[in-house]
């Protein structure tokens, strides 16, 4: 058997992880051989790959990135990108292709099997909003590294007795927010599944202050919005995916707070650090999983498929109840830090 291997979409702490997993599994358990893959599909497209191997896959486990590189470029994108992808599976002999993306990458994974080129995919983001699986590796360490970066603000907010907007990355959903929110102990938390009235978290500071905190930690989704009316809404650029470039929400939070309410009030924008460098250690985990579970399914002829897991079983959940949904946070969670922690 001869797989296609790819990263597709942003890079994600624990990528490196399914790597090594799937070609150990396939050269030491299938007798298989894998090609990996430079720079998602456009490597497929251009036949820029190389051999993986178990030696050359040593040391990837703690690694953060993708020794393949990745890109959002898609073979629908061009007029004979999937018209390439069939030519290099043919040329290379390869019977299937295992791609490790999240949810653009997924849609393309399955509109590609239905298209002739079998794809198993492998669930990856950080925001945790795949459907079909109950957690994706990235998100524990993205949550880790912002709950440490909430620790920190809080010596620094109670210090100069101000408000600290961390802003932390959630296109369409807040699972980071909520849960480093949480763990963080924020005043308040704000996330794109529920808009927010700038005078309820205005009213939540003020509180505060007359209990004699002075210092308080607001966290924001990069996506969250405000109800319509209540404050100015964020105007984002389009990139060339059509996708929002977002940001900014927590600086408007922020300036709008102390506007207002005359607290002083400071912005932290945590971006591209959470999902950068070494992989939790359930992250490591999840991901070995998976890696493993993939080159199963493959070899099993189970095409079209997604790795994904139920409590603590890994399953094959089918790319067609996947594709096109998003996970968004748990809003009864929400509700309950509500009103027991925002107030």
């Amino acid at each position: 058997m001869k797989l296609g291997m790819l990263t597709s979409g942003g890079d994600c702490p624990g990528l490196n992880a399914v790597i090594r997993a799937v070609v150990r599994r396939a050269e030491r358990g299938m007798n298989a051989e894998v090609l990996g893959f430079f720079d998602a599909w456009r490597g497929v497209m251009d036949g820029d790959y190389e051999t993986l191997t178990v030696e050359r896959c040593r040391g990837l486990l703690p690694r953060g990135g993708t020794i393949l590189g990745t890109s959002r470029v898609q073979p629908y994108q061009f007029e004979d990108g999937v018209a390439r992808v069939k030519e290099s599976m043919f040329r290379l002999g390869l019977d299937g292709f295992i791609v490790i993306g999240g949810n653009g990458s997924l849609g393309a994974a399955r509109d590609l099997t239905a298209d002739g080129i079998p794809c198993v995919g492998v669930p990856k983001t950080i925001d945790n909003d795949v459907a079909g699986t109950d957690v994706t590796f990235g998100f524990d360490t993205a949550v880790g590294v912002a709950t440490d970066a909430i620790d920190r603000l809080h010596t620094t907010a109670e210090a100069h007795e101000r408000v600290m907007v961390v802003e932390v990355m959630g296109r369409d959903v807040g699972h980071i927010a909520l849960h480093a929110g949480l763990a963080g102990g924020a005043a308040m938390i704000l996330v794109p599944e529920v808009p927010f009235d700038i005078a309820e978290v205005i009213a939540v500071v003020e509180r505060r202050r007359q209990l004699g905190r002075y210092a308080s930690i607001i966290v924001v989704a990069e996506g969250a919005m405000p109800i319509e009316g209540t404050m100015a809404m964020p105007e984002y650029e389009v990139d060339e995916y059509g996708h929002q470039r977002l940001g900014g929400i927590g600086v408007r939070v922020a300036n709008e707070l102390e506007r207002r309410s005359g607290v002083e009030s400071r912005t932290t924008t945590l971006g591209y650090v959470v999902r950068g460098g070494t992989p939790s250690a359930r992250d490591r985990v999840l991901a070995t999983r998976f890696g493993v579970a993939a080159a199963n399914l493959a070899a099993a002829g189970q095409w079209g498929s997604m790795v994904g897991l139920s409590g603590d079983v890994i399953e094959a959940v089918p790319l067609e109840d996947v594709a096109g949904r998003i996970r968004g946070c748990d809003l009864e969670m929400y509700e309950e830090v509500a009103q027991v922690f925002f107030s």
